[in-house]
């Protein structure tokens, strides 16, 4: 297993088709207000606390689709800051509209790469840290563009506090392995899984969002990966 490096790019094109009218004004309006500030001209990692004066802890989502995961937690959880980083416009788009119907005051978000938006995170300033249903990067040349990494879980071990959570799910078998394989080298963390069920049944608080009714109607089941911040 290759030992993956900081690379320029892990996605493919930033837009699918375009944005709806109301897509495209939020673009506008919103996304600047609730903008993550990550520049070359600020110096030291980015202040949660002025991000998130009222929250008790904070949640990272690194490639949020369409962003109906983060909105349930955000809607869900008030009291707790959530960062969604996400590099397509599609989907930065759906999830202004989930963040603009539900008033939800408690999202920022980090239109781009997530590697340079979690380089500039304060040490231990996350609670939990999410990686649901990644790109698998299927062809084994692109096996480096994949966002679970040895330099992931390094960041992800400096990011998350002791005791708090990984989550990554997937329904690409060959990803899961890649996931388990990696985590097996990580020793800052513990797969919390103690039977089948841990990782075939969706927790209560892990909603199940548009990608993953797809996959199941496809045949392809995912699992639900835990790892615990040792």
């Amino acid at each position: 297993m290759p030992d993956e490096k900081y690379i320029p790019r892990l996605y493919g094109r930033q837009q699918d088709k375009p944005l709806k009218p109301r897509q495209q004004r939020l673009m506008e309006t919103l996304a600047p207000r609730i903008a993550v500030p990550l520049n070359e001209t600020v110096e030291g990692p980015i202040d949660l606390q002025a991000l998130f004066p009222q929250a008790e802890e904070v949640h990272l989502e690194v490639g949020f689709g369409g962003g109906e995961h983060l909105a349930w937690q955000a809607a869900h959880h008030p009291k707790i800051g959530y960062i969604g980083a996400e590099p397509f416009n599609n989907g930065v788009g759906k999830l202004l509209g989930l963040v603009d119907e539900g008033r939800l005051e408690n999202v920022r978000v980090h239109h781009g790469d997530a590697r340079p938006l979690m380089e500039a995170l304060p040490d231990a300033s996350l609670a939990r840290l999410y990686v649901l249903h990644p790109d698998p990067w299927p062809k084994k040349r692109h096996h480096k563009r994949r966002m679970i990494s040895s330099w992931f879980f390094g960041e992800a071990a400096r990011l998350i506090r002791p005791g708090g959570e990984l989550r990554v799910a997937s329904d690409i078998r060959d990803y899961i392995r890649w996931t388990l394989m990696h985590a097996q080298n990580a020793s800052d963390f513990e797969w919390t899984a103690e039977c089948a069920a841990d990782w075939k049944d969706r927790p209560e608080d892990w909603p199940q969002t548009r990608y993953e009714a797809k996959s199941r109607r496809e045949g392809r089941p995912p699992a639900y990966l835990v790892f615990r911040r040792k």
